[in-house]
């Protein structure tokens, strides 16, 4: 709404600086010749044009149906053309190419289509008054009355003024068109380098974080173990320091996922099993109690052996992501369709589809923002780790959610040498 404002509000001011040129240029030549029209008509169609531009700019600040006011100023100035253009002459007259300004105002304000419809209504206007001229209906204002209007001369008229109409509605729709993909291009890859620089500052972030907490945790979870080992210990008291290790290693896990930021090290790659990846970090879900009970995994990742030039490592990261992402929009239960398909040249295609809550806009535009969670208690790293690897191997990743219907993860990856 605020481009079509933005729009409409040069609209009126283009043909304020159009009409003004004209009254200019009419005053010049009126005191430079005297075989020029008479100007009296003119006058006045001018002066009718600046008063309906003072009522479009009330409208226009008072904000309501902007639409039917553009559609209404484009009937009303094709009139005023369409009169503007009789008054100088007619055929013999040169402003009937102020029709083209009307096509290119619509195409551009309002719609490709509204541009078509434009051209077509200029069309009728001005076939109806080279007609009406040519059939004396109405009265001729050039200043050589002498002139007889051919019929040759009204058809070739008619066919060179249409074909322009709508060759320039053709061709503004084409470059408006063009000019708005990229547009579109331009803002997702403003939105793409606003997600890098974010990554990079969580990358810097997540190295600093990692050295001051890697090692007083790993202390701290070494010393309760040798603890727990070494004392006589009641249940309630062995209970607890599992607790307290099993809580440090998911610490130490998060800090994992922040260095793949910063520092992701040099990675191996070997041809691996996707498949057997997947189960295996499945297994790591269901020992680490992760797994609700009424959540089920069904899909043709088991059936189809799909290998992958790659890191291990890597597609672990995103599986146990995806996974718990998954889970986490299924608190009630539900079904988590995974399937792997081989694509051509070594390349896959991973799906994954749940029956969750599904997400709003919002969160399906900041999905790969670093600490953007769409979750109650989530910390915001796990898609951006996944967008990052994805990243790294020249991949795209693509997310289809609708709320209360569930979300589609579908990466594609290239194949690798």
């Amino acid at each position: 709404m605020n481009k079509q404002r933005k729009d409409i509000f040069w609209f009126i001011l283009l043909r304020l600086i159009i009409i003004t040129t004209l009254v200019v240029s009419a005053v010049i030549i009126q005191f430079s010749t005297s075989t020029f029209l008479s100007l009296n008509p003119f006058y006045y169609l001018i002066l009718f044009t600046y008063f309906l531009s003072f009522i479009y700019i009330i409208l226009y600040y008072w904000g309501r149906y902007l639409s039917f006011l553009v559609y209404l100023q484009i009937f009303f100035d094709l009139f005023l053309i369409t009169a503007l253009v009789y008054f100088s002459g007619g055929l013999t007259g040169s402003f009937y190419f102020l029709y083209i300004f009307e096509i290119i105002a619509a195409s551009i304000v309002i719609s490709k289509r509204a541009a078509y419809l434009t051209a077509a209504f200029s069309a009728i206007f001005f076939g109806l008054l080279v007609n009406g001229m040519y059939l004396g209906a109405l009265h001729n204002f050039s200043s050589d009355t002498s002139t007889e209007i051919s019929l040759g001369l009204v058809i070739n008229n008619i066919f060179i003024a249409w074909s322009v109409f709508f060759l320039v509605a053709f061709l503004i729709n084409y470059m408006t068109e063009r000019l708005r993909r990229t547009g579109d291009e331009l803002r997702l890859a403003q939105k793409e380098l606003e997600i890098k620089k974010r990554l990079a500052v969580a990358g810097e972030f997540s190295a600093q974080l990692a050295h001051e907490i890697r090692n007083p945790l790993a202390a701290i979870s070494g010393s309760v173990q040798v603890l727990r080992d070494e004392l006589d210990l009641a249940d309630e008291q062995k209970s607890l320091m599992d607790i307290i290790v099993n809580e440090s290693k998911r610490a130490s896990q998060s800090i994992e996922q922040f260095l793949s930021f910063a520092s992701p090290g040099e990675q191996t790659f070997s041809w691996i099993n996707i498949s057997a990846v997947l189960d295996e970090t499945l297994t790591l879900f269901q020992r680490g109690g992760e797994f609700n009970g009424n959540c089920r995994v069904e899909g043709n990742y088991r059936s189809s052996e799909v290998r992958y030039f790659g890191n291990a490592n890597q597609f672990k990261q995103i599986f146990w992501n995806l996974l718990r992402n998954s889970l986490k929009a299924m608190p009630e239960g539900g079904t988590l369709a995974i399937d792997f398909t081989q694509e051509k040249k070594g390349g896959v295609r991973l799906r994954f589809a749940d029956t969750g809550m599904g997400m709003l806009e919002e969160d399906k535009r900041r999905i790969f923002e670093p600490f953007y969670s769409g979750f109650e208690k989530g910390n915001g790293i796990g898609m951006a780790v996944v967008r990052k690897i994805v990243d790294d191997y020249n991949g795209k990743i693509q997310v289809l959610s609708e709320l209360n219907k569930g979300t589609e993860v579908i990466i594609l990856l290239p194949g690798r040498t």
